[in-house]
């Protein structure tokens, strides 16, 4: 492995006047090494970064970078300019240019040294150093770290990295920065503010005579979680953790920063995040998995304002949390539906991996499935027939509409099985996984292997992804990896594999299914319709809701009397759950909280639009009394609905779509008798339930009382 810089990448007497000038002649340096293989189109990738957003940085630093397909290696250059070269920073020309240069593809080990170089250019002691080199080879050394007398005693050691913090990534791709919470945690109580905080929550006078040798435990810090990232995912990023964090400490408040960088990232630990008091995002491209910070106190700024007004960010997030201000209502999620803990095992990745690509799926579902139900309720069933409407296409007739929404439609719907396969290689190799995984799902679909045939192609794909990944290269292909040689390698193999060894069986397995769907009647139906409703109600919208759901929607791609009963159950046993906690919340308002009252109010709604997620807080606060009532009525409601043989085109939209539903009223009377049982039941258990002398039951005069499960 080369070094990130040596002596020929420094030059300490930078003459250029311009940061185009000075971006070449330190590319050039990089060029004359060997670590560019095109100045021109290197440049030109340097050029586009800077038109996203300027990379000048207070205290005259100024950091152009980028990663391109024409670097072989991650690189640094270093120049010094004695009249400051301009960079865009808001207090003046930057006198000290450090030019980073990452591969394409980006390599763990040495992302994870240029980001912790970003880290450490934001200590004056370092930077000061700088200033004074007087030969490019000390400069180099004391970049790498090499050069630890070069920085003065007092100073903090800078900027060595670790061997563990190197090996980190290798093992884990990401860059990791594993000590640095507990670093943060440990020296904030010591802290002039963390010191004075008991003051605020101090006991009464009262409770101290009563209890004289008490001393009162100290009250915790405040405490932050933060995202930083930048469209490179180089320097800003973690310039911008490392400059919360110094304010942090400085504040007296906790800081705990997840770098979505560009050698991706490690989360935040949930309970962490589910502790926090306040969320700060400095980001310049979206925030991945965002929802998971939903509900609390957010400040939400570009990556740069992270880097230079850190202390009024936190200033902020903290008033907006004294004031009780909070972000998008979190989605409270059942105790069968949290995330797994990093050692998560084969099974529960596996989940994971398929509800990334249900996930991703499910929008096309909606978006194709409710305009080809619309289409029949314009047109008729037959408007399948219609010619297509780019050569034949009448203003005035509803029948021209019609074949239009059909056919929008149905080119939605037919991204259904790539998409899915796609996500599903996403989930297992990140971006990577994309090509090969579309490919796959897009060869299923020609040899009719259907839903079942995209699943297993995505499976494959990500799993030949990460293979090729595992496999050590010469730094001179990194570069091209992501660009060429993954997605050209792993779609070869996905493509051979799908099209002559697995496909055709899986195209009979899938036909097999669509067959039994069909001769689906009497007593089989209804014992589908059974299991069927019980999936859907178990986890109000987890993992088997979502198999259940995915279940249906793929038989809507081949659609026959089967399918469209199968998808008619589903929908009815998913809409039972909220209605059926809105209404025992209206019959018997004195057994739940009063925020259990409002929740009622809201899934009134969410169960006539077919949304299961709003049972959640119920089944959240009382499981053990909630969700066997509610697949009680999930499993009548889709076993009525099977034996009355109700049909449904449309894969959502619940009571909206009833006039495309077939038989509608027997389908709403199906959807009653659930409704009914599972309120019948709730109510039986909760009013069952021997309120302990802690918790008293909940009455409505009771506004705060917590639901409890009796032991």
């Amino acid at each position: 492995m080369s070094e990130l810089i040596t002596a020929e990448l420094v030059d300490l007497d930078l003459s250029a006047e311009t940061k185009d000038a000075a971006a070449r002649s330190l590319a050039e340096r990089m060029v004359t090494s060997g670590r560019v293989t095109d100045l021109e189109g290197f440049l030109a990738d340097i050029a586009a970064r800077e038109a996203q957003m300027p990379t000048g940085l207070d205290g005259g630093i100024g950091i152009p970078h980028c990663r391109s397909e024409h670097v072989t290696e991650p690189t640094l250059a270093f120049g010094r300019s004695a009249s400051g070269i301009d960079f865009g920073a808001p207090d003046g020309p930057a006198d000290l240019i450090f030019l980073i240069a990452a591969p394409a593809g980006g390599d763990a080990d040495h992302l994870s040294i240029l980001s912790t170089l970003a880290r450490h250019l934001m200590d004056e002691t370092f930077t000061g150093a700088l200033r004074s080199a007087t030969e490019p080879e000390r400069t180099a050394a004391l970049i790498r770290g090499d050069e630890p007398e070069a920085v003065p005693e007092t100073a903090v050691p800078e900027p060595a990295v670790p061997e563990p913090e190197v090996a980190g990534p290798a093992a884990e791709p990401g860059p990791e920065r594993d000590a640095e919470p507990q670093a943060t945690t440990d020296a904030a109580p010591t802290t002039p503010a963390a010191a004075e905080a008991p003051a605020s929550g101090a006991p009464t006078e009262a409770a101290t005579d009563a209890t004289p040798d008490a001393t009162p435990a100290p009250a915790a810090p405040f405490r932050i979680v933060a995202i930083t990232s930048c469209p490179t995912g180089i320097a800003h990023t973690y310039m911008a953790a490392e400059s919360l964090e110094k304010a942090g400490q400085a504040a007296g408040v906790e800081v705990f920063v997840e770098t979505q960088g560009s050698a991706g990232f490690k989360r935040l630990d949930p309970q962490l995040v589910a502790d926090a008091d306040g969320v700060i995002f400095a980001h310049d491209v979206e925030v991945r998995e965002k929802e998971r910070f939903a509900g609390k106190p957010t400040v939400d700024v570009g990556v740069k304002a992270g880097i230079n007004r850190p202390a009024e960010l936190i200033a902020e997030v903290r008033q907006k949390a004294a004031h009780g201000e909070a972000g998008a209502p979190a989605r409270a999620a059942a105790p069968m539906d949290k995330a797994a803990d990093a050692g998560d095992g084969f099974a529960t990745r596996l989940r994971k991996w398929l509800m990334t690509g249900v996930s991703y799926m499910v929008p096309f579902v909606a978006a194709g499935g409710l305009l080809i139900a619309l289409a029949f309720a314009i047109g008729g069933y037959t408007i399948n027939k219609a010619p297509s409407v780019a050569e034949h296409f009448i203003w005035t007739e509803s029948a021209s509409w019609a074949a239009l929404l059909f056919q929008i439609g149905g080119v939605a719907f037919g991204f259904l099985v790539p998409v899915l396969a796609g996500f599903i290689a996403y989930g297992m190799a990140d971006r990577p996984g994309l090509v090969p995984g579309f490919v796959g799902g897009a060869i299923a679909l020609t040899i009719n292997a259907g839903f079942l045939g995209g699943l297993i192609a995505g499976l494959i794909a990500g799993a030949v992804v990460m293979a090729i990944q595992r496999v050590r290269i010469p730094p001179v292909l990194r570069g091209i990896m992501p660009v060429v040689v993954i997605p050209l390698i792993s779609s070869a193999i996905v493509g051979f594999l799908m099209f002559l060894v697995i496909g055709k069986p899986i195209a009979a397995l899938q036909k097999g299914l669509t067959d039994w769907l069909s001769g689906l009647t009497g007593a089989n139906a209804i014992i589908l319709g059974v299991i069927l409703g019980l999936m859907m109600c178990f986890d109000l919208g987890g993992p088997l809701n979502k198999v259940a759901y995915a279940f249906a929607v793929g038989g809507l791609a081949n659609p026959n009397e089967g399918s469209l009963k199968v998808m008619a159950a589903v929908m009815a046993a998913g809409m039972v759950p909220p209605l059926a906690m809105a209404l025992a919340t209206t019959v018997r308002s004195r057994l739940f909280t009063k925020a259990e009252r409002e929740n009622g109010k809201a899934a009134w709604v969410l169960g006539a639009s077919f949304i299961t997620e709003g049972a959640i807080p119920f089944a959240a606060a009382d499981p053990l009394r909630v969700i066997p009532s509610a697949m009680a009525g999930g499993a009548v409601t889709g076993a009525l609905s099977m034996a009355f043989g109700c049909t449904l085109r449309a894969p959502h939209g619940g009571i909206f779509v009833v006039p495309l539903i077939g038989q509608p009223l027997l389908y709403l009377l199906a959807i009653a008798a659930g409704t009914a049982v599972s309120t019948a039941l709730v109510i039986l258990l909760k009013g069952l339930r021997k309120p302990s002398p802690t918790h008293p039951a909940p009455s409505p005069a009771d506004d705060e009382a917590e639901v409890t499960v009796a032991a």
